[in-house]
């Protein structure tokens, strides 16, 4: 895994203290904008976004399940741990604190240009962190 990986990871991962400081490490590695997801998004929204999954999840960390890199693309199959201890938004409405551990798994397509992210297309697998806090449970079939 390169450095500019791990780079990437940290933002996400360490505690954002001081704005000034956090604009400048994201400008290092994402475009502004970036396009996420076909969204034009400004770094302070990349910026907005981390503090609100580390207000969420106490201990986060990111592990590197998968990782591909070709010149100008970067394919990351991620699995994000945390203590789910902050309001979560979800399509489905707000999750409230559950204090439960909980695992994510995400998948990121990354376009690079410049020695920069951007564009970028991510992929989670919502439903299965909505069932490990309980906020959904999946029908039982019925009878046959």
């Amino acid at each position: 895994m390169s450095a500019f990986i791990d780079r990437l990871l940290r933002l996400w991962d360490e505690p954002i203290i001081d704005w000034a400081a956090a604009e400048t490490a994201f400008r290092s590695v994402y475009a502004d904008p970036v396009t996420v997801n076909d969204v034009k998004m400004p770094v302070s929204d990349l910026i907005r976004r981390a503090v609100a999954l580390q207000e969420t999840y106490e201990g986060r960390t990111t592990e590197v399940v998968e990782c591909m890199e070709t010149p100008g693309r970067i394919a990351l199959a991620i699995r994000i741990r945390g203590r789910h201890v902050g309001a979560l938004a979800t399509p489905l409405g707000p999750v409230t604190p559950t204090g439960r551990m909980v695992e994510i798994r995400v998948i990121d397509l990354l376009t690079l240009s410049g020695g920069l992210v951007t564009s970028m297309w991510t992929a989670s697998d919502e439903l299965g962190l909505l069932r490990q806090l309980d906020a959904i449970a999946l029908a039982s079939p019925g009878p046959a």
